[in-house]
């Protein structure tokens, strides 16, 4: 596996799933939705049934992007009011 991203040092299994829990937030604005999975990584879904295992954090929103086929805006309007909900 690649080297660990510097958001995930020392927090184990338990660590990844609150992650997991807080990207949901976020990417399920986009209709995409992540799990920790076994080894430290991630899966990525989108509604349409497209699936990516990302190694880390960093790699969640390249995968993000290419699966919702569009880039993602961590300020959209709709996705800040949201979250402000």
């Amino acid at each position: 596996m690649a080297k660990e991203h510097w958001a995930e040092s020392g927090e184990g299994a338990r660590g990844r799933v609150l992650r997991a829990t807080a990207l949901n937030r976020v990417l399920g604005h986009y209709g995409l939705e992540v799990a920790a999975w076994s080894g430290g990584a991630y899966v990525l879904r989108d509604r349409k049934g497209g699936t990516a295992v990302v190694s880390d954090l960093g790699a969640v929103w390249i995968e993000a992007e290419r699966l919702h086929g569009a880039p993602l805006d961590p300020l959209d309007p709709g996705l800040v009011a949201a979250l402000s909900a």
